[in-house]
C-alpha cells in the first residue's frame, strides 16, 4: 500500500472521569457532549481496545495497532519492530484533583494479568488556575512505614512534595514516583503506552455510583521508588536549534518544545524515527493541512521531509523515541 505523503491525523478518544470538566472543548476544541466531566483526550494511542484510527490519506481507516503490525518499518523506522506503538499522547482537564497514585515500572507491569508496559510520563502545563497545586514525589524522610501510616490514616497527601506550577512548566515522573495533579490544571502528557494506575488515596470522595473508588494499596506501595524524592519542574535544555528546547530525555521518550514566530517553518529531523507533534499554542499547518490549537499528528519515519508552518506565533510539543 502507498506510503503517506502527510502526517497522520486521528480522531481523539475522549474519556470521562469524575475529576474532568469541559476545557478539552473550550480551550482545545475537542468534540464534547453535554456532560461536565470530560477528563482526557487520548490523541495517539495503541492500547488494547483503545485505538487511534487514521482519519485520511493512503492509510485511512487503519488502526495504530494495524500499522505497527503491517507497516512497522515505514511507521517506526529504526525502532521497528515493536509489539505495540510505544507512546501515548493525551490532554487532561483536571477540574478537580486526581487521586494520589503511582505507576509501576516495566518489570512489575509485565507481571500483571494482562501484562502491560510500565508508565513513565511527563506533563506540560497548558492552563493553571490561581492556587493550583501539583503533588509529586515523597518528601524527604518518608519511607514505606511512614507512608503506610499516613495511607492508613487517609492523610497520604501529607507525605507528598507539592508546589504551585506555572503555565509552561514541565514535570517528569518516572515510574514509581507518587503523584497527583491538583485541581485547575490543563495538561499535555506524553507517556509510555500503559493504562496501569495504582490509587493510594482518593481524597475520601465517592464515584458516580456513590461509593468510594477502588484503591490499590499493596500494589501501589510495592511499586513506589522510595529513593526518588521530591519532583520539581524540569530545567529546559538548549539544542542546536534556538527555537527548540529539550524538556525531557529519558530511556522511554524525548520531549521537546518548539517555539515559532508567525510565518516560521520547522521540520522534524530526518532521523529514521517517528515524531509526534501537538499544537499547544497558536496555529500551524503541516504539509499544507491546517493544524489548529489542540491538534496532534504523527509523522511516520518514512515521511522523509515534512514542513510545519506557523500561521501565528505557535508552540509545538514534539515527542519521539531516544
Amino acid at each position: 500500500m502507498a506510503q503517506p505523503d502527510a502526517p497522520l491525523r486521528f480522531q481523539p478518544l475522549i474519556k470521562r472521569a469524575l475529576w474532568g470538566g469541559r476545557r478539552l472543548g473550550t480551550a482545545l476544541g475537542k468534540p464534547l457532549g453535554p456532560e461536565n466531566d470530560y477528563a482526557e483526550s487520548w490523541e495517539i494511542v495503541d492500547h488494547g481496545q483503545d485505538q487511534s484510527v487514521v482519519a485520511a490519506g493512503s492509510w485511512a481507516g487503519r488502526t495504530l495497532a494495524e500499522l505497527v503490525a503491517e507497516e512497522g518499518p515505514a511507521l517506526l523506522g529504526k525502532h521497528a519492530p515493536q509489539p505495540r506503538f510505544p507512546l501515548l499522547f493525551k490532554f487532561l482537564d483536571c477540574r478537580d484533583k486526581l487521586s494520589v497514585q503511582v505507576h509501576p515500572d516495566d518489570a512489575r507491569a509485565a507481571m500483571l494479568d494482562p501484562p502491560d508496559l510500565g508508565k513513565a510520563e511527563a506533563w506540560v502545563m497548558l492552563g493553571v488556575e490561581p492556587g493550583s497545586l501539583i503533588y509529586a514525589g515523597l518528601k524527604r524522610g518518608f519511607d514505606r512505614p511512614a507512608l503506610a501510616r499516613e495511607v492508613n490514616n487517609g492523610t497520604s497527601d501529607l507525605c507528598l512534595h507539592r508546589f504551585e506550577p506555572e503555565v509552561g512548566d514541565c514535570l517528569f515522573l518516572p515510574a514509581g514516583v507518587v503523584h497527583a495533579p491538583g485541581a485547575g490544571l490543563l495538561i499535555a502528557e506524553i507517556q509510555q503506552a500503559s493504562n496501569t494506575t495504582f490509587r493510594l488515596f482518593d481524597w475520601n470522595r465517592t464515584g458516580p455510583d456513590g461509593k468510594p473508588r477502588q484503591l490499590h494499596i499493596e500494589q501501589g506501595m510495592d511499586s513506589i521508588d522510595y529513593a526518588a524524592g521530591p519532583r520539581s519542574p524540569q530545567v529546559p535544555q538548549a539544542t542546536n536549534d534556538p527555537r527548540v528546547e529539550r524538556l525531557v530525555a529519558c530511556d522511554k521518550f524525548v520531549l521537546e518544545r518548539v517555539t515559532l514566530a508567525a510565518g516560521e517553518t520547522w521540520r522534524p529531523a530526518n532521523d529514521d524515527r517517528f515524531h509526534i507533534a501537538a499544537v499547544v499554542g497558536g496555529e500551524a499547518s503541516a504539509a499544507g493541512e491546517p493544524l489548529p490549537l489542540g491538534d496532534t499528528c504523527l509523522v511516520p519515519a518514512c515521511l522523509k521531509s515534512v514542513e510545519f508552518r506557523a500561521t501565528r506565533p505557535t508552540t509545538l510539543l514534539t515527542s519521539y523515541l531516544p
